[in-house]
């Protein structure tokens, strides 16, 4: 793979310079089946240093794309990802240096990791819905003021797969598995499909337990669902819109349109969904005592506004030990919402202010609304060193919303950090 900056249409017939992978927006998708091994060779070709996280996958820490863990490949130099796929699922990979600025230009792709298992439908498409921030000629605005500091950057103009608003179609008669990633900075995305039913098959984690129907479903930046979608009838226009969500930021949110969905002449289907998807283990049955909070807030300092986790920009967490059930409190002490992400292994979420979610599943972000906890259970198998957790709102964690902490075998004493983090401002 090659990062590199190109011309790209977002909007048909106005050239934009884009950053992207393979030069293409979104990069291309990589598919898989559980227990390939994975090899990525990353040349930069970018004018900045760069790296390839990828998000949600549960590999070794030294691959996890962070500066943490490596140093950011400079222009011109290669570094060669290496791991197993260990889980079915939808999954994504972006940088995580210098993000707001790199992945608002297009870095971003989704990973599909097929199981032996999977339900049976008539087509498997991925999604993959951003925004981007675009100037009179029609060029990626620079990082703004104080308003996208404290908000994060939400764009006017909204992509689904690289391109605004386009036209999607469906055979009347066929239900499809939509793959959805949430590439955006900061927007929350409520999915409506012309306010018909659709049915929730899979999260961040893969297969959820059984399906679930629904009419709308939300997203917080770097969430996955998939869906299973339709039957239609031919001739039916449907908008795919994102419904008004307000995560209590400065601006004022409304309905707004990302595709439309036509539905063309009816061919056969073969769509099967079993009424039992996968059995999820639940990690804790029963009263449990949390094992540490998370505090995410928001405080006044010298630089303007810092976006913190228990009171500190980039706080360095105590260590985690293999093996050791993790149940944290992850408390939103601040008047926003911010998806919470967890590098390198999934959670179970078991309750938010008590109330306990509609199904049980792995997830590896969680949205926690302004002034709430979200309490969340995980299992830190053997794969120590350096991972961290952070809000997922790109211009949060560049403020200092991000934790690092080790994952230490037993009876071992972390080593000291083998990277010093570089801050971005």
């Amino acid at each position: 793979m090659e990062t590199s900056e190109f011309d790209w249409e977002f909007i048909p017939g106005r050239t934009t310079r884009a950053w992207g992978f393979n030069a293409q927006v979104p990069g291309p998708v990589i598919e898989a089946r559980v227990g390939d091994v994975l090899e990525v060779r990353l040349t930069n070709r970018l004018p900045e240093p760069t790296t390839m996280h990828w998000h949600g996958l549960r590999l070794p820490a030294a691959m996890d794309g962070t500066d943490m863990v490596q140093r950011p490949v400079d222009p011109g130099e290669t570094f060669t990802y290496r791991f197993r796929l260990p889980d079915a699922g939808t999954f994504w990979y972006h940088p995580h240096t210098h993000e707001a600025v790199q992945m608002e230009h297009g870095l971003y792709g989704a990973i599909v990791v097929r199981g032996p298992d999977e339900p049976v439908l008539d087509a498997d498409r991925v999604l993959v819905l951003d925004d981007v921030m675009l100037d009179d000629d029609a060029q990626v605005e620079p990082p703004g003021g104080w308003i996208e500091r404290h908000n994060g950057r939400e764009g006017g103009t909204r992509l689904v797969n690289g391109r605004q608003e386009p036209e999607l179609t469906i055979a009347a008669g066929q239900v499809e598995r939509w793959r959805i990633v949430n590439a955006a900075s900061a927007r929350y995305v409520r999915l409506s499909i012309g306010g018909r039913p659709f049915t929730i098959i899979g999260t961040d984690g893969g297969l959820i337990p059984a399906p679930l129907t629904v009419t709308e479903v939300l997203l917080a930046t770097a969430d996955r669902v998939e869906i299973a979608v339709g039957p239609f009838a031919e001739g039916e226009v449907l908008e795919v819109v994102s419904l008004k969500y307000n995560r209590r930021s400065i601006t004022w949110p409304h309905d707004e349109t990302f595709a439309t969905l036509r539905v063309g002449a009816p061919a056969p289907s073969r769509a099967s969904i079993p009424a039992m998807l996968r059995h999820i283990e639940p990690l804790v049955r029963g009263p449990v005592v949390p094992t540490r909070e998370v505090h995410l807030g928001v405080k006044m300092s010298l630089r303007g506004m810092d976006f913190v986790i228990n009171d500190e920009t980039h706080h360095r967490d105590r260590p985690v030990v293999v093996g050791e059930l993790q149940v944290w409190d992850v408390i939103n002490d601040s008047n926003m919402d911010h998806p919470f992400h967890l590098h390198g292994f999934f959670f179970q979420v078991l309750d938010l202010n008590g109330e306990p979610p509609a199904f049980l599943s792995w997830e590896d972000t969680v949205n926690v609304p302004p002034k709430s906890h979200v309490r969340i259970a995980w299992m830190p198998d053997d794969r120590p060193g350096e991972w961290m957790y952070h809000c997922h709102i790109l211009e949060h964690h560049e403020k200092g919303m991000m934790a690092h902490f080790q994952v230490v075998r037993p009876g071992e004493e972390p080593p000291p950090p083998a990277h010093a983090h570089h801050h971005h401002g």
